[in-house]
């Protein structure tokens, strides 16, 4: 008889043989004490401080935030009821979609239950619906953008990371008169570097071509009223089609896209991945108005956030520590091993009580394995410093190679402390 399970089991023993097997750590965030939330493993608890979350503003514990959520819940139910097709539009979507549209400056918004979906969705149905489509694609684009870009069936060119002139050679080499799509991000989340933005609208409009971006690492981080990069280099109306979530800068939960009306009703009314999917309850859709409304009026979230960013680079980097170049609040630290990445992490939790998830492949390249840190406005100079230690140390314990050839003198192997608390996986 044929032994199905055996082929799942060969699967899982690989990820483990390439070090590439992820443990979910149990965390439960402390609402109002944020970044610091309860690990439980091997049956203890215990209080940890959160440094990779994408909460990137600690938007998801706000009063506001949290009042609006519980206000619409206590009024209208924990569910939407069904898709929107069957069930209707609530009418907290109805205004949140508008507040979408209105912070990007366009016609119209439509909202889907994550970035991922709304990626996926949109850039499918827009390339799909073009007439022999060619659809450009950044080398580094988010899983969600390469899924849409395939499931379209159009043909595809790759383009070199934030090379304009590679991508001006393949919109040259297609002409004018061919339906073009070029799709990019504005903040690239592994490496925290910025999309020329308006040299590729320069080269769309040369060209004509369509554009779609996906901010969903800059919305609410960038721009006077957290429109993104876009918003803040003054380009969002040179931009076709803009991707956002909800899940991050704001908090919340759920994807959407904002563009031109009839661009925005075509996804609406073809996409499968809309059409056929529960909308997002009202519950949740409230509380993301709330967030928007919040950040479109207040700075103080972004100004903060920019400044413990930057601190964090600053003091990390004059500790010797390898931090890689980025010129947005990402701060990726190289360690360059896939199983010495691992062991840092389960070191820093299992020591230190700091949780850093470690980034190996395929999220990004072999060789190029790191620490993702995502310093907010909540990690104050204190938690900063703790940190810098910590790194220290599991540096030193582990043997993981610092920024230069020699590790800076005051930085001990005398200080180095046994682990002696379990992991949170193997």
């Amino acid at each position: 008889m044929m032994n199905y399970q055996r082929f799942f089991e060969e699967a899982i023993d690989q990820l483990h043989a390439e070090r590439r097997y992820r443990i979910f750590a149990d965390l439960e965030r402390i609402a109002g004490a944020f970044p610091r939330a309860i690990w439980r493993a091997n049956g203890e608890a215990r209080e940890i401080t959160v440094w990779c979350s994408n909460d990137y503003l600690g938007m998801g514990q706000h009063p506001d935030v949290i009042a609006a959520q519980q206000q619409a819940a206590g009024r209208m139910g924990s569910g939407a009821g069904g898709t929107r097709n069957i069930s209707g539009t609530n009418h907290p979507l109805v205004e949140l979609e508008l507040e979408l549209a209105d912070l990007h400056g366009k016609d119209s918004a439509l909202v889907f239950t994550s970035g991922f979906v709304s990626n996926e969705a949109a850039i499918s149905t827009i390339a799909r619906l073009m007439p022999y489509c060619l659809v450009l694609s950044d080398e580094l684009n988010h899983a969600s953008m390469i899924e849409g870009v395939r499931r379209s069936g159009a043909e595809k060119k790759v383009f070199r990371h934030n090379d304009v002139a590679h991508l001006e050679s393949l919109l040259q080499a297609a002409g004018r008169e061919r339906a073009k799509l070029i799709v990019f991000e504005s903040v690239y989340s592994m490496d925290g570097d910025v999309a020329p933005i308006e040299k590729i609208a320069d080269l769309a409009e040369k060209y004509n071509a369509m554009t779609y971006i996906d901010e969903v690492h800059a919305v609410g981080m960038y721009g006077a009223r957290g429109g993104g990069i876009t918003e803040r280099e003054g380009l969002a109306h040179r931009i076709d089609v803009i991707e956002g979530t909800l899940a991050k800068a704001f908090g919340t939960l759920g994807g959407y896209i904002t563009g031109p009306r009839a661009v925005v009703d075509a996804v609406r009314s073809y996409a499968p991945g809309f059409i056929f999917t529960t909308a997002l309850p009202p519950a949740i859709a409230a509380a993301a108005t709330a967030s928007i409304r919040h950040l479109k009026q207040s700075n103080i979230e972004r100004e903060q956030h920019q400044r413990q960013a930057q601190r964090t680079k600053d003091v990390l980097s004059a500790a010797g520590l390898p931090v890689m170049p980025s010129s947005t609040h990402i701060v990726p630290v190289l360690v360059g091993d896939p199983e010495l990445c691992k062991m840092a992490s389960d070191r820093l939790l299992g020591v230190h009580g700091i949780y850093i998830q470690p980034i190996n492949y395929p999220t990004v390249p072999r060789g190029s394995e790191r620490l993702r840190i995502t310093p907010t406005p909540f990690h104050d100079d204190r938690l900063i410093d703790d940190l810098q230690d910590a790194l220290v140390e599991t540096w030193d314990a582990l043997g993981i190679p610092y920024a230069g050839t020699r590790r800076p003198a005051q930085h001990r192997t005398d200080r180095i402390i046994p682990l002696v608390v379990p992991a949170s996986g193997g």
